[in-house]
């Protein structure tokens, strides 16, 4: 059935027919300039420190942060964290150029396989497309070389995610989206899924007791790669000068 067999449908359903033409222009100028509702203000932050509530929430959820300096980085850090939990050194890795690029040859001990995840796959190695600070949440939107299978199916789930693709607020990421989504002939276009992933899975549905790994990995692990430039830290004097004086106390002399 075609969508406008289907909205002809609903409109009969409704005893009205297409909308007037102010009432439509009305609806595709919301569409289109997007308006934005509250941003919460904790997100609201300078960069080092979203990235830092970022993994603060990520932790809050149970899932654990590791951060490494680079791609080359992220063979040993996956090695460890397999030790670490007692895991099989065997992946199902997402087929993504960006981890298609690492150099796995110093942990030749691990296997590796770029696909969909398969039933039986125990850990999978995923590509992060951006982190939200407010929540800690991990967005995924769906794409070959990004398999949605990787998300559901493994128990621990390891996702490689930029420092630079954590951004403060959900808006922010939908901006993103839309500007990396730009197709001349729709005017854009969203992708057929997008994922939002807030730590590993769990339920309490039954006597309210936490099950991790109810629908999904039962462990989520981050490996932030900081490819963003260290912020300058504060001299000593700085520091001073900036730090608030509290009622009754002499202010810091000045260098």
């Amino acid at each position: 059935m075609s969508k406008d067999a289907i909205l002809g449908a609903i409109r009969r359903g409704l005893k009205r027919g297409p909308l007037p033409a102010d009432q439509r222009a009305m609806l595709e100028g919301r569409l289109a300039t997007h308006p934005r509702h509250l941003i919460p203000a904790r997100s609201r932050l300078p960069r080092p420190d979203q990235v830092a509530l970022f993994i603060r929430n990520v932790e809050k959820e149970f899932g654990t942060v590791e951060r490494v300096p680079d791609l080359a980085a992220i063979p040993a850090a996956v090695a460890d964290f397999l030790a670490a939990q007692n895991l099989p050194a065997r992946l199902v890795v997402a087929p993504h150029p960006e981890l298609a690029s690492i150099d796995w040859s110093a942990r030749p001990m691990i296997e590796r396989e770029a696909r969909r995840a398969r039933d039986g796959d125990v850990v999978s190695l995923q590509h992060g497309w951006a982190g939200v600070a407010e929540t800690g949440t991990i967005l995924f939107p769906s794409d070959p070389v990004r398999p949605a299978t990787l998300n559901l199916l493994p128990e621990t789930e390891i996702v490689v995610l930029r420092a630079s693709a954590v951004v403060g607020a959900y808006e922010e990421a939908w901006d993103r989206l839309r500007a990396e989504r730009q197709d001349p002939t729709t005017g854009g276009f969203m992708p057929r899924n997008l994922m939002f992933v807030t730590g590993p899975s769990r339920s309490a549905d039954i006597e309210q007791t936490l099950e991790l790994g109810a629908h999904g990995p039962r462990r989520l692990h981050v490996l932030l790669v900081e490819d963003e430039p260290a912020p300058r830290m504060a001299t000593p004097a700085e520091a001073r000068a900036e730090a608030p004086v509290q009622p009754g106390q002499p202010a810091a002399p000045g260098d």
